[in-house]
């Protein structure tokens, strides 16, 4: 097994403790609202909590039908949360599974920058390439603008 970890940062117009909660605590409410065109349904077994079970089922004609996250932990307080994807999705028979580190800040000129560290664990003598893992980015930035714009025209949610 071998280990790529990569590094990724994005802006947004939105407040970091918004974001935080639409992508760490509220995410089983948000997302369904926020992309109905990709996620269907989140799942959150027992309460969402380090080493507990989200499972996000995807909208009909996606690629994938699911994906499991195991929760590493949240900061409330640094706007921090950490999770693994370890079943479905993108992981294919070459990724074990992908572990995410995620940070939200303020930016100079106001919303948030979002820190990302990812960490693919390949399976075996496998290799993940960097046009591999772009695109897994590419894939996951259509909820993640979506969350943003319903984020952007309610602003009562997630405050």
């Amino acid at each position: 097994m071998g280990v790529v970890t990569y590094n990724y940062e994005s802006t947004s117009p939105v407040a970091p403790a918004r974001l935080f909660k639409a992508f760490s605590l509220e995410a089983d409410k948000i997302w369904p609202k926020a992309a109905p065109q990709a996620v269907k349904s989140v799942e959150v077994e027992a309460n969402p909590g380090p080493g507990s079970i989200v499972k996000i089922n995807f909208a009909e004609g996606l690629p994938f039908q699911y994906m499991k996250h195991q929760i590493g932990g949240h900061d409330d307080k640094n706007l921090s949360y950490s999770y693994s994807l370890i079943e479905g999705g993108p992981l294919g028979d070459k990724l074990e599974k992908i572990s995410y580190d995620n940070k939200f800040e303020a930016a100079a000129g106001g919303g948030s920058l979002c820190k990302s560290t990812m960490k693919f664990y390949t399976v075996g003598d496998n290799v993940i390439t960097e046009d591999e893992i772009k695109a897994q980015i590419k894939g996951s930035e259509g909820v993640y603008k979506a969350v943003e714009a319903y984020l952007l025209a309610n602003p009562d949610a997630c405050n």
